[in-house]
Parts: structure tokens; sequence; C-alpha cells
């Protein structure tokens, strides 16, 4: 069995297969190396990969590495089965990089475009050659919200749940409906636009907001919140 770790800025999610199929997820909102203990003294890990925008724990890499006969962290420089084009590849999110693995291994030999509705809004794109030619980067639903409320001195801070309307009639409203719309027109021109050119683009949305915003687009798309899972396990195998 495999354990792929996704650790972001706001939690940790992990996934545990065998082979290709995905038999248990869990999210943390703080790593314990006790979660860690628990997960390989219950399933059979053999190999481990982690994919991190922070700084991995030392005491978590020694437990990951004696408990397991295969540790690999996700780098720039770790073989994966796809062509990395963009200019600086080690600055790229590895989670970026995760996904559109995941997606091109779910459907290789498409173009492919990968929302990942997190922390923040990323857009990434994989042709049918599998090729990674890039893709953008812009604040996600719970960063906009909150920065309205920290950079300006009356407005409140909001949750994203709740009503609005295009026309909204009241600040709460307002606000919610500048961030929620705003992400969606920003979705759904990001896709007409690449469209033009790849008129058979498949779509995948992912990430900890992606079936909040499944129902509110317009274009066609694969709601999936384990892509980068999927891609981290797709990595770890072909370095087998």
């Amino acid at each position: 069995m495999n354990l792929c770790i996704d650790q972001g800025n706001t939690y940790t999610k992990i996934g545990i297969f065998e082979a290709e199929n995905l038999l248990h997820t869990a999210l943390f909102s703080r790593v314990k190396k006790e979660d860690f203990l628990q997960i390989t003294n219950e399933y059979r890990i053999k190999k481990v990969i982690i994919s991190s925008v922070q700084k991995t724990d030392s005491d978590l890499r020694s437990l990951l590495e004696s408990k397991t006969s295969g540790y690999m962290e996700l780098s720039h420089t770790s073989a994966i089965p796809i062509k990395n084009l963009y200019e600086t590849p080690e600055t790229l999110g590895k989670d970026r990089l995760a996904g559109v693995i995941g997606a091109t291994s779910l459907h290789p030999k498409k173009d492919i475009l990968v929302i990942d509705a997190g922390t923040a809004l990323t857009f990434d794109f994989i042709n049918k050659k599998s090729e990674y030619l890039g893709g953008s980067i812009s604040p996600g639903l719970h960063m906009r919200i909150k920065a309205l409320h920290t950079f300006t001195q009356k407005l409140p801070l909001v949750h994203n749940e709740g009503p609005y309307t295009l026309l909204a009639r009241n600040t709460e409203q307002a606000i919610r409906s500048g961030v929620i719309n705003g992400i969606c027109f920003e979705i759904d021109a990001y896709i007409n636009e690449l469209q033009k050119t790849y008129p058979e683009l498949l779509i995948f949305l992912t990430g900890g907001d992606c079936f909040f915003f499944e129902s509110k687009l317009k274009n066609r798309i694969f709601a999936n919140q384990n892509l980068v899972l999927i891609g981290l396990n797709r990595i770890i195998n072909y370095n087998a």
C-alpha cells in the first residue's frame, strides 16, 4: 500500500492506495506524529510520498522512513510521468503538479484544465501529449472574503454560505455576491478562452471548495477532491 500526503496551507490530506485504488482518505488541520503512527500501524504501508508547501517536520520524516521501505518527498527534481515545461519548475506548487498528473492519469491523451479551488484559486493546463504548459494563480474564496474585512475599516467578515444576488441590496450580500460571482465569472471566462484553442478540453475541479462551486458554474466539469492524492500515487508508482 502507498501513503500519499498532501500538506497544504490550511489542511493536510492523506490518502491510502492499494495499487491504483484509493482505500481511505483523512483530513487534518494540524499534522501530528501520533496520527501517522496509527495509520502505519493499521495499514501495511510500503511506500510513502509527501507533497508539502511547508518545511517537512524532521520527526515526521524519521517516523515515516522507519515505518516504510520507500520514502519520497516530491520536489522539482523528482521523476514524473509527464513533461514539465514550466520555466521555473523549482517555484511551481507541488500540489499543482500532482493535480495535473492525477487528471491525466484518469484521462490520458486529453487536453485537460485542472482548477483547484482551495486557499488559492489555481488553473493548470496539460495537453494531450502529456506536456504541462502552465496556468495561473489568484486568491481563493476565503482569502477574498478575509481580505475585504482585513484591508478595510468597515466591511464585515461574512460567511460564504448564505443568500446573495447579482444586484445585492445589503453589504453582507454584496460581499458574498462580489466574491462568489467573481470567482465563477473568472472560472467560466478562463475555460471559454482556453476552449478557443483546445475545443475538446476536459475540465477538472478539485480543492476544498470544489463542491461549493460545482453547481454554480456554467461549463461541464468533473469534480474530484482527491485529484492531488491520485497524482501523488501515480508519481510514487512511477518512481518504483
